[in-house]
């Protein structure tokens, strides 16, 4: 393992050494993903008279420490951890409402489960990790006897016990029996390693040090698999979007889905004891609440949600308090032809469960051809973390879902105008978003975890074809459709209309979108929300201008499509409305010179021609997106077919 300490780096204090300590080790995927691991370190805190009380700083439940500031670090009363830990038994929520109470700042954030385990360990700074070889060397039959091959006797070995009160207790217990002179760390099988020294920087060289001596022992006794030669290629979309009909139905609410394909993922989904490795189970207890106990191999949905079902039947009486069954969908399904798919209630939970089990990947096989077999925890102690409430927690701590959590939609147009505004009112509500447009600005409009941007001209119908393929494997389906591509073309009168502007009108305006709700079609169906279009289409259909006779024409054509399309897809469920705005002027067809020009030839100020309507309002392109978000919302679920004017009002539509 590389140490990455900056030898020049200066510290304000050891709770700064900490944080700096903490993000090397959080920014380290082979050591911590998503918002595991811990660290701590033990200075005093000065309270408002100027008192040093000994305190225990430690991560905060929930931070992030690839990201953790000195916020993050909740202020603990050391002595009051330790009396706690005197006690014979502390339950659950007793064990976190004493935490809290022992929280010397009310306005940090709760602290870690482990937080009297990092108290009860004699040394001022701990760091925490479930790497993967640590996890690798612990998943074993005798993974126990293996840990002492590799360390002797420099680290104490702790069997699987539950985080909280009971393992502190437990390594209490078995410190003393095991701790010397040389210790430097601390294992605990199934789970992950601890490091302790006089410094986070003792600490983080000590972490280092034993997690190098693991990767030179697997180098010479189970080396990494080679890639597949290939990754996996392109699949149907439309079998794509059915799997992930089928899970969300099962689930009980949309999940997005993401599909890996990698050499990594093609090598291992062609192994011939897929079956056997997939149930085996996660590597570490709290991976379970983000991937299930087991993935899912194959496509038989219904089959594994019973299956989910019958383990939760066997194992629901350990429960303290009555519990109630989480949703029985798998959220990894792993397929020959497929490849690995995740599942999420975001984009960014389903590319968590992705990011989980790679790691898993390797470990199952290096443990597998090399080391004797992968054994994880038992069924029972893996239903006692997924249905542990401190768990579930943290789960909890992502809010309640946004409206369209779950739901994929594609906005064509998307990188300027009304379609980017679109895209972003809709990422803001939760959705995952495929984006298409022409400009190569697309790709990276936004940075989101739910944002796919692909430039494509959507006038050729093979490109928009392979970008649709390319937002399903990206997200699983489409749910919300928003065709808002459009040109104005040359401002022509009949009299001087060129074919070839009026073509090329038509191309977009028309075209593309007859093309787009045909591609669509199959994927649409198979939406586990019930699928929703809207159109952008124009003021000029209802009150058409001079000089925009392809504008206006093509612009009514599509209104048409739309209502045609309203009446052939609400057998299925299908919502398509339009909306007509006017006047939208901050968008690329709008310079301020042009407004200036237009204002002046009716004796208004550039002020006055944008609010040039009933309402005397500037319509803008935000305001345009919130009403196209609202017709795919719920509110609008009896609404197809309609036409909304977005423009203030105005005499000639009225």
């Amino acid at each position: 393992m590389e140490n990455r300490w900056d030898d020049g780096r200066r510290f304000e204090g050891g709770l700064d050494e900490c944080a700096y300590g903490s993000r090397l080790i959080g920014s380290d995927p082979s050591l911590v993903l998503h918002g595991g691991g811990n660290t701590s370190v033990k200075v005093p805190f000065v309270d408002i008279t100027g008192e040093e009380i000994p305190a225990l700083w430690v991560k905060g439940s929930g931070c992030d420490l690839a990201s953790i500031q000195l916020a993050g670090f909740p202020p603990l009363r050391q002595h009051r951890l330790l009396d706690l830990l005197a006690l014979r038994k502390l339950s659950d929520p007793e064990m976190m409402r004493e935490l809290s109470a022992a929280r010397l700042d009310p306005d940090s954030p709760q602290p870690s489960v482990e937080s009297m385990l990092h108290a009860f360990l004699p040394y001022p700074a701990v760091q925490h990790s479930h790497a993967d070889v640590i996890v690798t060397l612990t998943n074993l039959a005798d993974g126990a006897a293996i840990v002492r091959k590799v360390f002797g006797d420099d680290v104490v070995v702790v069997p699987y016990v539950m985080p909280g009160f009971d393992l502190a207790r437990a390594v209490r217990d078995l410190w003393p029996s095991q701790v010397n002179d040389q210790t430097v760390g601390m294992v605990l099988l199934n789970h992950g390693l601890f490091t302790f020294g006089s410094s986070t920087r003792e600490a983080y060289d000590r972490h280092v040090d034993l997690i190098t001596r693991a990767e030179d022992w697997l180098a010479l006794n189970a080396p990494a698999s080679v890639a597949a030669d290939e990754p996996l290629g392109p699949v149907d979309p439309v079998t794509l979007a059915g799997l992930r009909h089928d899970v969300s139905r099962v689930a009980g609410i949309p999940l997005v889905m993401i599909r890996h394909s990698d050499r990594a993922v093609a090598r291992f989904v062609k192994r011939p004891d897929l079956g056997s490795l997939a149930a085996r189970g996660p590597l570490t207890p709290d991976h379970v609440i983000r991937t299930k106990r087991l993935a899912m191999v194959g496509r038989k949905v219904d089959e594994y949600a019973a299956a989910y079902a019958e383990y939760f039947a066997d194992n629901e009486s350990r429960g303290r308090v009555p519990l109630q069954m989480l949703d029985p969908a798998p959220r990894v399904v792993l397929d020959a032809e497929l490849g690995m798919l995740t599942f999420g209630r975001t984009a960014r939970d389903a590319q968590i469960a992705g990011d989980i089990y790679q790691r898993t990947i390797a470990v199952l096989e290096r443990s597998e051809d090399f080391l004797g077999g992968y054994q994880a925890l038992d069924a029972a102690d893996l239903f006692d973390a997924e249905y542990w409430d401190l768990e579930q927690a943290k789960l909890r701590q992502t809010g309640k879902p946004t409206e369209f959590s779950g739901m994929v939609a594609l906005v064509t147009g998307a990188a300027s105008g009304i379609g980017r505004a679109c895209a972003a009112e809709l990422l803001a509500r939760g959705a995952a978003v495929i984006g298409l447009d022409r400009s190569p600005e697309v790709v990276a409009t936004f940075t989101a975890p739910g944002w796919r941007g692909l430039e494509v001209d959507v006038t050729d119908p093979a490109a928009q074809r392979a970008a649709i393929s390319a937002g399903v494997e990206a997200f699983g389906g489409i749910d919300l459709v928003v065709a808002a591509a459009g040109i104005f073309g040359a401002s022509q009168t009949v009299a001087e209309l060129d074919p070839a502007s009026w073509d090329s009108v038509m191309a977009v305006n028309v075209n593309a979108v007859a093309n787009l709700f045909n591609e669509s079609d199959p994927i649409l169906r198979l939406s586990p929300a019930g699928g929703r279009v809207v159109v952008i289409a124009s003021k000029n259909v209802p009150a058409p201008g001079r000089g925009a006779g392809a504008y206006s024409a093509s612009k009514a054509a599509v209104t048409q499509l739309a209502r045609v399309a309203a009446l052939e897809w609400a057998e299925a469920g299908i919502r398509v409305n339009v909306v007509h705005p006017d006047a939208v002027f901050d968008t690329g067809l709008w310079t301020d010179e042009l407004v200036a020009e237009r204002a002046a030839r009716y004796g208004l100020t550039p002020e006055e021609y944008r609010r040039r309507n009933l309402l005397k309002v500037e319509v803008t392109s935000d305001l345009v997106a919130r009403t196209v978000a609202e017709l795919c919302s719920d509110r609008f679920g009896a609404t197809t077919g309609a036409q909304i004017p977005i423009d203030g009002g105005s005499e000639r539509t009225i």
